[in-house]
């Protein structure tokens, strides 16, 4: 956090306990973090429980398995200044290198930048036009995130400000999914979601790859 720090900003850091099994929320407390709990296994609620929780102007979601360094923060830190960004988000890169998995993320990103898609593992906004557009959606189990980005995108256009993607400096995330899961594992959640028209993601059950527990 030294890329808000270094401006003089007061941080805090809050971690959202969702049921862990190990010893997560002992760790964040050790570190200085505050730790607040989300009952229901669901991302959306666990993002919501900690915004709840935050008092600054800004919010900054970021995802346990991910790496954001100080440069990514400075840029963040950037765009606050400017006054033109009421929201945004980072590309992202795998800690690994994965033939295929890269090109996905390759193809992500370019969708990102385009569509102004922010990528759940990084997202950053006004904590004011959080409020306003009603935080994530409890009734999604997955995509969550694109939910959220196409209803900040129009407070935008009213406010008259901007989505950003930031892409100097990558977000570094976890690949341990390319581990746990196979191919056709994630190639058969996609067709399904397709074919229900986004059915899926109101389901936890339909969403084996963030709730099914393999670790």
């Amino acid at each position: 956090m030294a890329g808000f720090q270094s401006r003089g900003w007061a941080v805090e850091l809050i971690v959202c306990d969702n049921n862990s099994t190990d010893k997560t929320a002992q760790l964040a407390r050790d570190a200085g973090a505050r730790v607040v709990f989300e009952p229901i296994n669901q991302i959306a609620r666990a993002r919501n429980c900690g915004a709840a929780a935050a008092t600054g102007d800004w919010l900054l979601f970021i995802d346990a398995d991910s790496k954001p360094g100080v440069e990514l923060f400075s840029d963040v830190a950037a765009q606050i200044e400017s006054s033109q960004c009421l929201a945004g988000g980072s590309t992202v890169k795998l800690d690994g290198n994965y033939f295929w998995a890269n090109r996905g993320i390759a193809l992500w990103n370019c969708i990102s930048r385009t569509l102004s898609w922010m990528a759940g593992s990084f997202i950053f906004c006004e904590a004011a036009a959080f409020k306003k557009v009603g935080g994530f959606s409890n009734e999604l189990f997955a995509s969550e995130e694109l939910d959220l980005s196409k209803r900040l995108k129009q407070l935008a256009v009213d406010s008259r400000k901007r989505i950003v993607i930031l892409d100097q400096h990558p977000l570094l995330t976890s690949a341990r999914k390319i581990h746990l899961y196979t191919f056709r594992e994630h190639a058969w959640f996609l067709t399904r979601t397709v074919l229900t028209w986004g059915g899926t993601l109101n389901r936890r059950e339909s969403c084996p790859t963030w709730y099914d527990g393999r670790r």
